[in-house]
């Protein structure tokens, strides 16, 4: 299951430095907000002037989602030192991702870490996570200043996401309150990765994947908004050498996967817990039993599309997913659905059928993937015209 993980471990008693600042550093600097709870945060309050744990939502973690920062020149990287009492079992974690578009993040990376592009916009999330006593974080400093790009060749070299085949599992729990705040709901469409590098801002689709049965029959676009399943510091997508933990492993592969199947770490997870299955991603329900219609536990291929390229939109229905066309038509075979939020990659697009959405009335059709066709009116592009060429 993707609820219910355990603390992270981190250094106990008074935390000097989250990820250590440069001795010298000429960037620009300020200190964060630690008041500023509220509707995007997760399982947090302030007591006596500090940020800590609240007992609302989601006991044993939560988060600060400060607001986005403008800076007045491009930065590589965001150091953070906080002044924090982090009790043994408990940590505090400062993750900080970088604008590269009008909507467009790059991954949270940690404090400290180079981002992998530079950029003039940065937010900055505090973490929190106890088993016991809840820590508490009096102040955290930022600098932002320039640091040598190691990612960079590997995110810019390739424009189609990183796709792997990964073991899924039903989350369920409806009623429940994910890593992100939102409250699951029957038959709801929403996936956790376990990692919160890729984990999606509460109501967002930052970072959304593309789930397909191997045959390709079925396919969903759905966002990340839960942490899970057996791990959570377990970006299995990215590089050995940028990956969380684990290194040793080969990209794509989860850890759980390769404890289960291979006896890698004793054949436990992170938590010393014996994974039942391999499952890398855990799907809502309604990804799961209307999107990719499965009817069981299994394999599929997984394309976590922030890792790729190109101008992109956000699928705005209100409510229920969209569903993919197999043509520019609503008559068209229907290949999937797209989830509310879910931020896609408009690969091209065609003129067909006319069609009327939140977005007015065209006849443009965006293909996201392959025989996948969404109306240009149920997508946010920031554009009246098309933003991809002509298919």
């Amino acid at each position: 299951m993707a609820l219910g993980v355990a603390a992270l471990s981190v250094p106990a008693a008074l935390a000097a430095a989250v990820a250590p600042a440069q001795a010298e550093q000429s960037g620009p600097s300020w200190s964060a907000d630690l008041s500023a709870v509220d509707g995007d945060d997760v399982g947090v309050a302030v007591r006596d002037g500090e940020l800590t744990l609240g007992s609302a939502e989601r006991a044993g973690q939560g988060y600060l989602l400060l607001g986005e920062r403008s800076l007045d020149r491009p930065v590589d990287r965001i150091s953070a030192r906080a002044e924090a009492d982090v009790p043994a079992g408990a940590a505090v974690e400062v993750d900080v991702r970088g604008k590269t578009s009008d909507r467009d993040w790059t991954e949270w990376t940690p404090a400290g870490e180079a981002l992998p592009a530079s950029v003039t916009t940065v937010q900055v999330r505090v973490t929190l996570s106890a088993t016991g006593a809840a820590p508490s974080v009096e102040r955290v400093d930022l600098t932002a200043d320039a640091a040598p790009r190691t990612r960079a060749a590997e995110v810019g070299a390739a424009a189609a996401p990183l796709t792997y085949r990964v073991f899924a599992t039903r989350e369920g729990l409806a009623g429940r309150t994910t890593a992100n705040g939102h409250v699951i709901g029957n038959r709801d469409h929403f996936v956790a990765l376990p990692s919160r590098r890729g984990l999606a801002p509460k109501n967002t689709g930052d970072y959304t994947v593309r789930l397909c049965r191997t045959d390709n029959s079925r396919c969903e676009y759905a966002p990340v908004w839960d942490v899970g399943p057996w791990n959570t510091m377990d970006d299995y997508w990215n590089p050995s050498a940028t990956r969380q933990m684990w290194k040793d492993l080969p990209q794509g592969k989860p850890e759980a996967q390769a404890a289960y199947q291979d006896g890698y770490n004793g054949g436990k997870d992170e938590f010393g817990r014996r994974p039942a299955n391999p499952a890398g991603i855990d799907l809502g329900d309604g990804t799961f039993w209307d999107g990719l219609k499965m009817s069981d536990n299994g394999w599929i291929n997984v394309s976590y599309l922030w890792t790729g390229t190109g101008p992109t939109g956000v699928v705005n229905t209100s409510g229920s997913p969209l569903n993919l066309r197999a043509a520019p038509s609503t008559t068209a075979a229907i290949k999937g659905l797209a989830a509310n939020k879910a931020k896609v990659i408009v690969e091209c697009y065609v003129e067909g059928e006319e069609v009327t959405g939140p977005y007015g009335t065209s006849t443009i059709w965006d293909r996201i993937g392959p025989d996948h066709y969404v109306s240009d009116t149920y997508l946010l592009t920031g554009s009246d015209a098309p933003v991809a060429p002509k298919c």
